[in-house]
């Protein structure tokens, strides 16, 4: 009986034990947390681009838009944040904006002044106002360089009666050249045999003696003007003060520049004045896309390798008070202490 008894207490120990290793196993508790949706914004210095190609209209392949503008290009695409931009030629600032308007380019080059005009409708654009674009960042001063092979020729006032380029019809270098002729009393219909040629014609026109002058508004040193005074004696016309601060009252755009000696061989300091040059973007590229290229150029500034480089400063970069500034840019300036207009 006992053996019994015992036989039967090891029994229901048993079951005890298999009914705590081997029976039905309780579920875990299910997990009825989420992850938190981050909806915080990139971090300073961080975004991701669309890797879509946006084209980059510059300017002539001997101008400084082009020059510039591919170099920028190419750091952008090699940036690593995924904002991929390709510079390609164009006739300026006005087929610059308006290749934009037509969405056959997403960025532009474009003189201060041009800027406005499209925005405003004035000028160029009299009637009809273009304003699906931003700023991007305002990068360095553009010059009005009057340039001549005769060494009679000093001043303005000495166009009179001469051959004289004054860009292509209907672009910011002519506005610039009809102001200036303006200050000086000259009128470019009756005063002057006035030529309409880009940059590189106009230098080919003064080294074959076929031109007497060139108005020509890129940032100093340009590609055209360096050539030509590496073959032939070449001058720059100086502006006097009395004339830029007349010019300044009607065109308040224009800011007095003097281009140091030896910016062009042979070629001393230059009294002048000039517009800014100016990138802007349509309103409808991606906003990490314009933080990546203002950030790009600003934080590389130093390895960049053009020359203008050495002018870009974010005061300037930021003063641009005309036309609104995009909101991929005023994220980059505002990390930087700046607030610039937006839309």
């Amino acid at each position: 009986m006992k053996k019994f008894f015992s036989l039967l207490m090891a029994a229901l120990m048993m079951a005890s034990v298999l009914a705590g290793c081997g029976g039905t196993e309780e579920a875990p508790a299910e997990d009825t947390q989420t992850p938190a949706e981050d909806t915080q914004a990139p971090a300073e210095g961080e975004a991701t681009g669309t890797g879509t190609e946006l084209k980059f209209s510059t300017g002539g392949d001997q101008g400084t838009y082009y020059g510039f503008g591919s170099v920028l290009a190419q750091a952008i695409t090699s940036s690593g944040t995924g904002t991929k931009v390709t510079a390609v030629t164009s006739n300026g600032s006005q087929d610059n904006i308006e290749q934009m308007d037509m969405n056959t380019r997403q960025l532009g080059f474009v003189q201060s002044d041009v800027m406005s005009y499209a925005y405003d409708g004035t000028n160029l654009f009299e009637g009809m106002p273009i304003t699906n674009f931003s700023t991007v960042a305002a990068l360095y001063m553009e010059q009005v360089q009057i340039v001549t092979c005769n060494p009679d020729i000093k001043t303005v006032a000495d166009l009179k009666g001469k051959t004289v380029s004054i860009g292509a019809a209907g672009s910011g270098v002519f506005y610039n050249a009809l102001d200036i002729l303006g200050a000086y009393g000259l009128d470019y219909e009756t005063d002057i045999n006035a030529q309409y040629q880009d940059f590189g014609d106009s230098a080919d026109a003064l080294q074959d003696g076929k031109i007497d002058a060139a108005f020509v508004v890129a940032g100093a040193p340009t590609v055209a003007i360096t050539t030509l005074a590496t073959s032939k004696d070449a001058y720059l016309v100086s502006l006097d003060d009395e004339h830029i601060a007349a010019l300044q009252e009607t065109s308040p755009y224009y800011s007095k520049y003097v281009i140091p000696e030896g910016t062009y061989e042979g070629v001393p300091e230059t009294t002048t004045v000039a517009v800014s040059a100016v990138i802007i973007a349509r309103d409808d590229v991606d906003e990490n896309d314009v933080y990546n290229i203002v950030s790009t150029i600003f934080e590389n500034a130093d390895s960049l390798a053009h020359d203008k480089a050495k002018e870009l400063d974010l005061d300037f970069a930021a003063g641009v008070t005309n036309v609104p500034y995009h909101p991929g840019a005023a994220r980059y300036f505002a990390e930087k202490g700046y607030e610039v207009p937006t839309k």
